[in-house]
């Protein structure tokens, strides 16, 4: 067998570790020009992330990996930081120091350098440094670390072709970091005498076993009691200086010699501190959130609207064209017009507003605002058990259900993870947008207008934060027991944020949303046409095309499987086409508008003007069997409930029950707020009896 001399040998790996806000991710960004989520508060990179670029000729992997302060991890998040700094094929860390608070980032440095590894210090925040007043003596401070240390601003990119290069000497001839506190003197004798007794340890290795006990040495005991004397003074040693006040002592007086004021800052009080005295006040901070939001939310429907008539006016051109050019094949038509380009049409015309929804949200991220917004939820949280750490998950489903469940590693308690779990999917993810700017454009704003229809978008996000909370209490009062524990957060200054970083997140998320259509949505889209295509039924001649095509709909495999659950859904005002398209979507969320646009083109004449092929102008003719609209504003807004609470996402409920590691919470999450869901839309349905619109 040949050998394969051209195996390209595998990169080496350069870990980037440190505090949360140190700029270790936007170091990770300037390097490898990937855009990992940048955010100010802790927790945000729950996974590792990583990229492999060339330096110096040869591949380098870089992984950016949670921020934590210490190596005793509490939080899942910071587990899984130091299981990368303990990796054993890591070839370089790169422990990133924020210069502007260099006393508090160096109590990392000094138990990571306590391991034996190759070290280098990336000193970022430079300019802060400067605005301080301040000045960091970086020759100084690499002869106390025993490393060398680069300074950089990362988000200005200064400094990075230093750093590279290096990151490269080092990767050829690193630079072991010894201890600076925890001197290993104390275990000498006992590792001596061991080499001597013939076995051959590691100091790092015997620390470990040190530190576990006794039990550890008990078949050296047995074999050399005279061990046990070094073993003890070993022992007392390494806990002595183990104590943290030996490790903060020797950081204050690292920051003591190595910064230097040359000259005193202009204003004793910051534009920062000025603004926090209103945006983080306990009424007027909530106040301004909630505005912030919903005019977010008033943007996205404003703005997105040029847009999206722009896409339907295009999907209903291509309609024309390819159904003029498929004239005489009626099957691959009727697949093409009422199956691939009105199923995927349907949710591509959303794109706009989830391309604004993330520009708003990373812009909030990179100017520091969101930081602000987790210290105001810690007391609203607080009520119910959870505290600020519970945003970060929150927010992150409000693009996605699976990373905000995932980032509930970040709780830094079993029980206030498992709260969080349960309930991230009742924030309103970006897959719900699609149904709700569909219900709103057709049935809220011609009848209320455009605030009204802007204020329901808004409350239809809020509704599920706000079912949360009592959700929330009742778990920590009567399911789950432990005790509520402090939230620390570090609020960075205010900045402006980096808008390349906000172009490149909302065109990723926009991304995800187009490959989303040309797959799941696409092979959904096809299934649902089938099934209301099939089998084809023998229609009366003389009967009148449109009444045809409904005839038609109803006996296909499609239709007589809505008419058998229609039962379950007409007590809260939908339909057969209505409950098939929930049902559809329980495979995932966004199959919803294309499984109405198929239905509800299926069961049309298609030879309507471009306005009634809309999808919305379908369900505003669409007629109950005694010539009663099917959907009226009650109607719209019963469904967008019922979307809004309810579990219809199969890759939710499987990633619930993988962090659970029980299917059984999974299974309560779908139940409960499959219940609100439905009680929710019958509430709305017996409201709109009561005031004459149903």
């Amino acid at each position: 067998m040949k050998s394969n001399s051209w195996t390209k040998a595998a990169p080496k790996r350069v870990a980037l570790v440190g505090n949360p806000n140190a700029g270790k991710t936007t170091l990770f960004n300037s390097l490898t020009g990937s855009r990992q989520k940048i955010a100010n508060y802790p927790g945000v990179t729950v996974e590792q992330v990583s990229a492999v670029i060339e330096i110096d000729g040869a591949d380098t992997e870089f992984v950016d990996v949670p921020g934590l302060y210490s190596l005793d991890a509490v939080s899942e998040d910071e587990a899984v930081a130091v299981s990368v700094i303990h990796d054993k094929t890591i070839d370089l860390i790169v422990c990133v120091i924020d210069g502007s608070n260099l006393e508090r980032n160096l109590f990392i440095y000094t138990q990571i350098c306590a391991l034996g590894k190759p070290m280098m210090v990336a000193l970022t925040m430079a300019d802060r440094v400067e605005d301080k007043g301040q000045k960091v003596d970086v020759a100084k401070l690499s002869k106390y670390l025993g490393v060398p240390v680069v300074p950089i601003v990362g988000h200005k990119e200064k400094g990075l072709a230093t750093l590279k290069a290096a990151v490269a000497e080092q990767l050829k001839n690193p630079t072991v970091a010894g201890p600076v506190v925890d001197r290993t003197d104390s275990i000498l004798p006992l590792k001596d005498r061991l080499t001597r007794m013939g076995y051959d340890i590691s100091t790092e290795e015997l620390k470990e076993k040190i530190l576990a006990g006794e039990p550890a040495f008990e078949h050296y005991f047995d074999e050399f009691p005279e061990l046990r004397p070094d073993f003890l003074l070993a022992k007392e040693g390494l806990e002595r200086i183990l104590d943290p006040s030996a490790r903060y002592a020797w950081t204050a007086k690292v920051q003591k010699d190595v910064v230097s004021t040359i000259k005193k800052p202009k204003k004793a009080v910051t534009l920062t501190d000025k603004i926090d005295l209103i945006l983080t006040h306990r009424v007027f901070g909530l106040m301004i959130f909630v505005g912030i939001m919903y005019l977010v939310f008033q943007s996205i429907y404003t703005f997105a609207t040029p847009l999206m008539d722009l896409i339907t006016n295009g999907f209903a051109a291509l309609g024309d064209k390819l159904g003029a050019s498929l004239e005489g094949v009626p099957i691959l038509k009727s697949l093409v017009v009422d199956g691939i380009v009105a199923g995927i049409g349907s949710v591509m015309v959303f794109l706009p507003q989830i391309l604004i929804l993330f520009f708003f949200i990373a812009m909030l991220e990179g100017t520091g605002y969101l930081a602000r917004a987790a210290f105001l939820m810690d007391r609203l949280l607080g009520w119910c058990g959870l505290n600020g750490r519970a945003f970060i998950p929150l927010l992150s489903s409000f693009a996605c259900a699976i990373p905000g469940i995932m980032a509930a590693r970040v709780m830094p308690d079993a029980k206030s993870r498992l709260a969080t779990i349960l309930v991230a999917p009742l924030m309103s993810c970006s897959a719900r947008l699609p149904v709700y700017m569909l219900m709103i454009g057709a049935f809220i704003e011609p009848k209320f207008g455009p605030f009204w229809a802007g204020f329901t978008l808004f409350a239809m996000h809020m509704l599920g934060f706000l079912l949360a909370i009592p959700v929330v209490y009742f778990l920590n009062r009567k399911m789950l027991k432990g005790k509520r524990l402090a939230f620390l957060l570090e609020l960075p200054p205010y900045q402006m944020p980096k808008w390349k970083d906000v172009f490149i997140a909302m065109v990723t998320r926009g991304k995800v949303f187009v490959s989303t259509a040309g797959t799941t949505i696409l092979v959904m889209s096809v299934i649902i046409w089938a099934a209301g295509y099939f089998p084809r039924y023998n229609v009366p001649a003389g009967t009148p095309e449109a009444q045809a095509a409904e005839i038609q709909l109803e006996h296909s495999v499609l239709g007589r499987f809505g008419k058998g659950i229609e039962p379950v859904f007409k007590p809260v005002g939908f339909d057969w086409r209505i409950s098939t398209a929930i049902l559809s979507a329980f495979p995932a969320r966004e199959t919803v508008v294309p499984s109405l646009g198929i239905l509800f083109s299926l069961g049309k004449d298609n030879g309507d003007s471009h306005f009634d092929q809309s999808l919305s102008g379908k369900m505003t003719e669409a007629k109950w069997p005694d010539g009663k609209p099917l959907f009226t504003p009650w109607t719209a807004v019963g469904l967008m409930v019922f979307f809004a609470l309810c579990a219809q996402c199969l890759s939710t409920l499987a990633t619930v029950k993988r962090e659970t590691n029980s299917s059984k919470w999974a299974w309560f999450m779908f139940a409960y707020m499959t219940a609100f869901a439905y009680i929710g839309a019958l509430i709305v349905h017996l409201l709109a009896k009561l005031f004459g619109g149903a």
